[in-house]
């Protein structure tokens, strides 16, 4: 059976983290949970790893990674950004960007599980 690790890292402080990254994260277990079911008759086991980050890391955080491949790399089209992200700037207290991925002309600050499923596919070699 092949294994599929999808890596969620963020960033957190005093056990929170900002808007945007708590809004991927709803979407990877979301994606992860179907993935689970899906990719199963593929002869794929997926397993699911939330990496915690300090402050000194902030520029990983909202990645995805799919047995240690970016999620940028496995989508056509689709590359790293930043851009301000004011709940950082709260958490953090100094002004703060976050990365982004975008598509085209699309900036997405959260990563919605279409996303995250389609990039999974990619790495499991089923697209």
């Amino acid at each position: 059976m092949k294994r599929l690790v999808i890596e969620w890292r963020h960033l957190e402080s005093e056990g929170r983290t900002c808007d945007r990254c708590s809004d991927t994260g709803e979407a990877v277990r979301k994606a992860f949970a179907d993935l689970e079911k899906d990719l199963a008759p593929e002869g794929v086991r997926v397993s699911l790893v939330e990496t915690v980050l300090g402050e000194d890391r902030v520029r990983e955080s909202n990645e995805i990674r799919f047995n240690g491949v970016l999620l940028e790399d496995l989508l056509p089209a689709a590359r790293a950004g930043e851009n301000a992200c004011c709940s950082c700037t709260e958490l953090l207290a100094v002004e703060t960007s976050c990365r982004t991925v975008e598509i085209g002309e699309q900036s997405l600050e959260a990563i919605p599980a279409e996303l995250i499923r389609q990039a999974a596919r990619r790495a499991a070699g089923l697209e």
